[in-house]
C-alpha cells in the first residue's frame, strides 16, 4: 500500500534508540524527510548515516533535551531554518518512573513534564504551520493507563490521551489529526535492559499476560505509526490504539 508519505517532513523525538529509531527508519523508507531528535547526538548521527546509506535523504539531527523549558522554541527555530515546516510530529520521547513509595513532588513533576507537558508544548508550536497548510499529523507514543504499581510514568499517559482527544476536536477542521498509540511490551532498551532483562523474565511475562505469545518487535509499532502519519488516515482522529499483543485487559 502506498501511504502517500513521500516528501512529507516528519519530526521524531526520542529517535536515538528503540522504538523511536525504528519509527524513524520506517518513515524514511516510506519517503519522509526526517528530523530526528534526542539527547544522544552520537547515536542520532549513526542513525542519520544509516538512513543516508540506504539511499534516503540524510535526516536533520537535533540534539536536545525535551524537558528543557526552552526546547520547543529552539526546535521550532531549527526546523524552520532547514525545512520551513513540519507535516508530521511523532511524540515518542518519555520513560517509566517507578517509585519506591508514593513519590515526592519533584519526582511527580519530573514524570509529568517528561511524559506529558514536553510533548504537548512541542505539538503546540507546530500547530499554526499545520493549520496554514491544511495538513498535519500528531502521533503520541504513550503507554498503558492500567496502573499496576506506583509509577509516575502511567498517569501522564491518561493525561496525554485526554489532551489529544480534546486537541483533535479543535484542529480537525484544519486537516490535522491527533492520535495516540500505547505500546505494550515491545523489544526496546527500556524493556530488554530494565523491565524484563532476562529471557526467563520475558518468557514468564508472556505466559502470564500476552495472548499473542511473544514480545513485539519495534516495527510492529512503527507500521501503525506510519499509517497514522499517512494522508490515508484522515478520518481517524482522537483515538488511542493499543499495540500490545492483546495484553490489555479492558475492552476500551
Amino acid at each position: 500500500m502506498d501511504l502517500r508519505l513521500s516528501g512529507k517532513i516528519a519530526l521524531v523525538t526520542g529517535a536515538s534508540v528503540g522504538l523511536g529509531r525504528e519509527i524513524a527508519i520506517r518513515l524514511a523508507n516510506e519517503g519522509c524527510q526526517l528530523i530526528i531528535l534526542a539527547r544522544r547526538e552520537a547515536l542520532l548521527n549513526e542513525l542519520a548515516s544509516e538512513i543516508e546509506a540506504s539511499g534516503r535523504l540524510r535526516p536533520l539531527v537535533v540534539s536536545c533535551d525535551i524537558t528543557d523549558r526552552q526546547a520547543p522554541q529552539k526546535v521550532l527555530a531549527q526546523v524552520l531554518a532547514h525545512h520551513g515546516h513540519v507535516d508530521i510530529l511523532i511524540n515518542n520521547a518519555g520513560g517509566s518512573r517507578p517509585f519506591d513509595g508514593l513519590g515526592t513532588l519533584a519526582q511527580w513533576e519530573d514524570a509529568m513534564y517528561l511524559n506529558f507537558h514536553a510533548a504537548r508544548e512541542l505539538a503546540h508550536v507546530f500547530l499554526e504551520g499545520m493549520k496554514e497548510r491544511g495538513f498535519g499529523r500528531i502521533v503520541n507514543i504513550t503507554g498503558g493507563d492500567e496502573p499496576v504499581a506506583m509509577n509516575g510514568g502511567v498517569p501522564p499517559n491518561g493525561a496525554t490521551h485526554i489532551w489529544a482527544k480534546a486537541l483533535s476536536r479543535v484542529v480537525g477542521q484544519h486537516g490535522i489529526t491527533v492520535n495516540s498509540i500505547a505500546p505494550g511490551r515491545i523489544h526496546s532498551e527500556q524493556i530488554d535492559k530494565k523491565l524484563l532483562p532476562t529471557p526467563e523474565a520475558q518468557e514468564k511475562w508472556v505466559a502470564a499476560n500476552c495472548p499473542a505469545g511473544y514480545i513485539g518487535e519495534p516495527d510492529d509499532l512503527a507500521v501503525m505509526v506510519a499509517f497514522f502519519a499517512s494522508p490515508l488516515s484522515r478520518y481517524i482522529t482522537g483515538q488511542v490504539i493499543y499495540v500490545d499483543g492483546g495484553a490489555r485487559h479492558a475492552s476500551h
